[in-house]
C-alpha cells in the first residue's frame, strides 16, 4: 500500500480517484475551509490537518510515497483575475506544495489545475512551476484532459495534470490514459423525481422565467441564462461546473423538468464530477455545497490517470502494456475509436 499525503484536499476528489485503486491510502491530509472539511471528515478517515498551509510545519505530516495537491487556481483561471504569481494570497500557494515536496522528497507527485495554467503570463508561470519540479529532482510529464473524452462523464471540463517522478525507470513507463467513449448522458447524472421548490424557477421568482419557458423546450439538455437571453448547451454535456453556481446568474446550469425548470441540485453537480452515490454529503447549505462540487475534480479521471501511476510504480506486468500503449501511439492511434478501426483490419482465418 503506498502511502499518500494530499494538500488542498478540499471535499477529496483526488484522494478518492487514488484510494480507489486499491493500492493508494491517504494518510494525511490538508484542508483549511471549514465546510469543506464537513464534507470530507463524512467520507474519509484521514488525519485531516485544519491549518493554513502556510502554517503546516515539515515534520507534521508522516513519511509519504506520493504527494497529491489540487492547488488553488483562482490566480490561473480564465475565470480570475489572470494576475498568477502576483496575486498575493493564491500565487504563492504552489511554492507552498514546492516546500512540502522537497522536504518529504514523495516518489511522485500528481498536481492538478486549471487548463489556463499552461498558457498563463504566456507561458512563463507554467515554466517557473515546472522548472522549479525539475530542478528539485522531479522528471514531469504534464497534460490537458477532458472530463467528457478521458473520465466518461457528461461534462466539458478541461484541467492540466502534472505528474513528476524520482525515479528515471517509472517515469519512462508512466503515461496519461487513452481517451475513452463516452457513453453516459446528461440524464445519467440527473436525480429522480426533483420536487423541492428550492430548485425550482418560477414566474413570481425570476422576472425572466417567460424568456427560459420560450426557450428551454427539450428535457434532455442543459441550458444557461445568460443575463438577456438563454443559452442552449448542444454538444449534449453539461458546461463547466464553477464554484458560484449557488449565486446565481449565469453559472447555474438548468434543466427543464416534467415538474418544471429548474437548476441542478447539489447531489447532482456531484454526479457531474464522477463522485459515487455513496459519496455523503453533510447537512449544510447548499451554497456551500455548490461551491464544494464546482471546485472538486472529476473523480474518473483521477483515477484513470491513478491506475496508470500505480502500473508504472508495480513495473511488472504493465510494462508490456505500457510498451503496447507507446506503440500504438508511435502509429498515430490516439483513442478509442482509432484503435477499434485499427484492429478491425486484421481478421481471423477460419
Amino acid at each position: 500500500m503506498y502511502r499518500v499525503a494530499s494538500l488542498f484536499s478540499g471535499v477529496g476528489g483526488i484522494d478518492l480517484g487514488f484510494e480507489k485503486t486499491g493500492q493508494f491510502k491517504t494518510v494525511w491530509a490538508n484542508e483549511y475551509d471549514k465546510n469543506a472539511r464537513l464534507t470530507y471528515l463524512e467520507n474519509f478517515s484521514t488525519n485531516l490537518n485544519e491549518k493554513d498551509i502556510r502554517e503546516v510545519k515539515v515534520d507534521e505530516i508522516p513519511e509519504i510515497d506520493v504527494l497529491l495537491s489540487g492547488f488553488p487556481c483562482t490566480s490561473f483561471s480564465i475565470a480570475g483575475y489572470r494576475k498568477g504569481f502576483e496575486d498575493e494570497n493564491m500565487g504563492d500557494l504552489f511554492f507552498e506544495t514546492l516546500r512540502i515536496i522537497i522536504a518529504k522528497k514523495p516518489r511522485v507527485i500528481f498536481l492538478e489545475n486549471v487548463k489556463n495554467l499552461v498558457s498563463h503570463d504566456e507561458g512563463k508561470t507554467f515554466k517557473i512551476i515546472k522548472e522549479a519540479l525539475e530542478i528539485n529532482g522531479y522528471k514531469i510529464k504534464y497534460k490537458v484532459l477532458n472530463a467528457k473524452d478521458y473520465g466518461n462523464i457528461p461534462q466539458n471540463r478541461e484541467r492540466i495534470y502534472i505528474v513528476g517522478f524520482r525515479d528515471d525507470k517509472i517515469f519512462s513507463n508512466f503515461e496519461f490514459p487513452f481517451p475513452i467513449e463516452l457513453t453516459k448522458t446528461i440524464k445519467d447524472m440527473f436525480e429522480d423525481n426533483v420536487i423541492d421548490e428550492t430548485f425550482f424557477y418560477t414566474r413570481e421568482k425570476n422576472d425572466f422565467f417567460e424568456v427560459l419557458k420560450q426557450n428551454m423546450t427539450k428535457m434532455d439538455t442543459i441550458y444557461q441564462w445568460r443575463r438577456k437571453y438563454v443559452r442552449e448547451n448542444k454538444s449534449n454535456v453539461c458546461p463547466t461546473l464553477t464554484a458560484n453556481m449557488g449565486t446565481g446568474g449565469h453559472n447555474v446550469p438548468l434543466i427543464k423538468t416534467e415538474h418544471g425548470i429548474r437548476k441542478l441540485t447539489p447531489r447532482e453537480c456531484f454526479n457531474f464530477q464522477g463522485y459515487p452515490k455513496e459519496f455523503k454529503l453533510p447537512q449544510i447549505a447548499n451554497s456551500h455545497l455548490y461551491k464544494q462540487a464546482g471546485n472538486s475534480v472529476v473523480v474518473p479521471v483521477i483515477n484513470r490517470i491513478a491506475e496508470n501511476i500505480l502500473k508504472a510504480m508495480n513495473l511488472d506486468s504493465s510494462i508490456f502494456e505500457i510498451q503496447v500503449i507507446n506503440y500504438l501511439k508511435n502509429i498515430g492511434i490516439n483513442d478509442y475509436n482509432q484503435f477499434l478501426n485499427f484492429v478491425s483490419k486484421f481478421k481471423v482465418k477460419e
